[in-house]
């Protein structure tokens, strides 16, 4: 008997909760491309079943999430302004997320909510089960993959911590995202895309977990660049702070840290081949935001990096008078406490060299020169 079988799996799901609605007529052929792909990848026994278990859980998840929002007025919920963090990664964006989260006038998600979103956690108690279980889940996370903690070292929050936009469509099929497929020996990967079919699942989250609370602000994170239209169709009053950071040390800190997370994961690393995928990804990000009107979108407020961290909170400020939002004196003493107190080396010091890099770097920084034009970057120097 096969281990991985979408069909199977999917029964299994709907014989085990009593639920049959996905959401979604197109979901199965999603499951059967990803079940495809890890027949393909030479698993063992132990990695087939493990893959069986995390696709049975997504396929629970959403068929419940989908319940709740057949049984419950969670549609009538109104997501009005959220603030969204972007940039490519390694560009401070986390520090960013985690700096709007500290203004009480502002709600963020939470990986407990996402992990194990129904019932909807707004009635739930403090000691809501759920809770306890995410956090479980990060220090079974954080054991298999030890290096994520030194270069993402809010991983300490467990089943508090942010997660990003894109956690909330793991149910989709369309990513992989570690914090859902931890526990499968494989790298993580992408699969064919719908923006506007993820961001209204995004919205479907948000009211889901803004359900029974009072409304707050939305600050959210995640990689939004390429997906700026479908963004501001789900959003059309969403207000985006997007960091710029010069592109050679994105793409050698990129290959470091997310080679670390793949290499943990799947046991061994072609870090070559790794190095050389994760450039022609991340180049044609670069090249595509100088062509994309929606860049120049008025609804965008471009920084710097080296703004950023010369000084987060005045940065932040910057971004609230943008979106026309008072900054309060207690919204910025939070977030100055919390760079006192949570200092990003506090599990060590995350370390990468341009040394990594397959290409010449002079090479790269003559190729992303037009890049650093348009957003005021200079070559980033590190001691």
């Amino acid at each position: 008997m096969t281990i991985l079988d979408g069909n199977v799996l999917i029964a299994d799901a709907q014989e085990s909760t009593g639920l049959t609605d996905f959401g979604d007529d197109t979901l199965p052929a999603r499951v059967a491309l990803v079940v495809d792909r890890l027949n393909g990848a030479e698993l063992d026994e132990t990695g087939s079943r493990a893959a069986a278990h995390t696709i049975s859980g997504l396929l629970t998840s959403r068929l419940r999430f989908m319940t709740d929002h057949a049984r419950l007025p969670l549609a009538s919920e109104r997501i009005t302004a959220p603030l969204f963090a972007t940039g490519e990664p390694r560009s401070g964006t986390t520090l960013l997320h985690a700096l709007l989260a500290e203004d009480e006038e502002s709600r963020a998600l939470r990986f407990w909510e996402v992990m194990y979103p129904s019932p909807p956690p707004g009635p739930a108690a403090g000691d809501d089960p759920r809770r306890g279980r995410a956090d479980a889940d990060w220090r079974e996370i954080l054991d298999r993959i030890p290096p994520w903690i030194v270069s993402h070292p809010y991983n300490d929050l467990l089943g508090a911590g942010l997660p990003e936009c894109e956690r909330t469509w793991a149910f989709d099929f369309r990513a992989t995202n570690p914090s859902a497929w931890w526990r499968v020996p494989m790298t993580i990967q992408n699969f064919p895309q719908n923006p506007h079919a993820q961001y209204a699942l995004h919205r479907m989250m948000l009211q889901h977990i803004q359900y029974a609370r009072p409304p707050k602000r939305w600050v959210l994170k995640g990689f939004h660049g390429r997906r700026l239209r479908a963004l501001f169709d789900t959003y059309p009053d969403a207000r985006i702070v997007w960091v710029h950071r010069d592109p050679v040390q994105v793409l050698a800190s990129q290959i470091v840290a997310f080679g670390q997370i793949n290499e943990s994961l799947a046991g061994t690393l072609d870090w070559t081949r790794y190095a050389e995928d994760t450039i022609a990804g991340s180049r044609a990000n670069f090249h595509a935001y100088l062509t994309d009107p929606l860049v120049d979108d008025p609804r965008i407020h471009h920084v710097r990096y080296r703004d950023f961290v010369a000084d987060p909170v005045a940065t932040i400020g910057g971004f609230y008078d943008f979106a026309g939002l008072p900054f309060m004196a207690e919204a910025e003493k939070a977030m100055r406490d919390y760079l006192v107190t949570n200092r990003s080396d506090r599990y060590g010091k995350f370390t990468y060299s341009t040394d990594i890099l397959p290409v010449p770097v002079q090479q790269l920084h003559n190729e992303f020169a037009a890049y650093r034009e348009r957003f005021g970057i200079d070559i980033e120097t590190r001691r």
